[in-house]
C-alpha cells in the first residue's frame, strides 16, 4: 500500500454535537442521555447517506429540517418540533468552527507515515476544510488535500478521485480510501480502482445492508488491516 486517502467528517474530525443537542433538549424540559443522542445521530447520518445521497453536503438551512425530523423520531421526541428546530439551528450555527480531531488521529497518521505510506485527503467540504485541518494540527501530515468546493466535483464522482491521483502521482491500485460514507467513499473509490475501508463506530448499526465491505471502528483499524494484508 503506497497511498492512503481519508475523508474528513467522522473519519478524522468530529463535533461534540451530542452534548450540544442534549443541552438544547434540556432547555425544553426533555431529557435524553448522551449515548442515546449519539446513537440517534449515527443512525440518522447513515440513513441520509443511503437514502438521500449528497443531501448532507448541502447547507444546514437546507438539510437540517428534514434531518431534524428523523433525528427526533429516532429519539422519541415530539411536541413543538418547530420551536426545537429553531433553538437547535441557533445552537448549531453558533458551533460552525467546533470541529475537532479524534484524539487518536494524529498518532495513527504518524504511524502510517512511519511505515513509508503517503497520506492524502479527498473530501466533500466547503472552503473551511484546510483551515480546520490546520487548526486541528493535521494539515501538515498530508501530501495532497483535494476538497470538492475547490475542484468543482464531489464524491462519489470518479473525477474527484482522479484529480487526487494525478495530484499525488499515485496509481489507484496502490491506494486505499478510508471514510464513513459507503455510498460516497467506497463506491467512488472502488470505481477508479482503489480499495476502501468504512469507518463505523457502532459495528454494523446503521449499515446493516452492507455486505462484502470491510468495516473498522475507527482509523486505528487501518493498522491491523495492513498487518493482515502483509501476511
Amino acid at each position: 500500500m503506497d497511498f492512503i486517502w481519508f475523508d474528513l467528517g467522522y473519519t478524522l474530525l468530529y463535533k461534540e454535537r451530542e452534548t450540544l443537542f442534549a443541552e438544547m433538549l434540556g432547555r425544553h424540559g426533555i431529557e435524553r442521555s448522551i449515548n442515546e443522542i449519539d446513537t440517534a445521530f449515527h443512525v440518522t447520518d447513515k440513513l441520509f447517506m443511503r437514502d438521500f445521497p449528497g443531501f448532507l453536503s448541502r447547507s444546514a438551512q437546507e438539510f437540517m429540517p428534514l434531518y431534524f425530523g428523523f433525528l427526533c423520531r429516532r429519539l422519541g421526541v415530539g411536541g413543538d418540533l418547530v420551536a426545537l428546530l429553531v433553538d437547535w439551528m441557533e445552537s448549531w450555527n453558533g458551533e460552525t468552527q467546533g470541529w475537532k480531531a479524534y484524539p487518536y488521529a494524529g498518532e495513527v497518521l504518524d504511524k502510517l507515515a512511519g511505515r513509508g505510506i503517503h497520506l492524502g485527503v479527498i473530501s466533500n467540504w466547503d472552503p473551511s476544510a484546510k483551515p480546520i485541518l490546520k487548526a486541528c494540527g493535521l494539515l501538515d501530515k498530508f501530501e495532497a488535500v483535494v476538497i470538492s468546493s475547490e475542484v468543482g466535483v464531489s464524491k462519489p464522482q470518479e473525477q474527484i478521485f482522479r484529480i487526487a491521483l494525478n495530484l499525488a502521482g499515485a496509481e489507484a491500485e496502490d491506494c486505499l480510501y478510508v471514510g464513513d460514507n459507503y455510498y460516497d467513499d467506497a463506491v467512488g473509490a472502488e470505481a477508479v480502482g482503489m480499495r476502501s475501508l468504512i469507518v463505523n463506530r457502532f459495528g454494523s448499526l446503521g449499515v446493516e445492508e452492507l455486505t462484502g465491505c470491510r468495516i473498522i471502528a475507527d482509523i486505528s483499524g487501518i493498522l491491523s488491516y495492513l498487518d493482515e494484508a502483509a501476511c
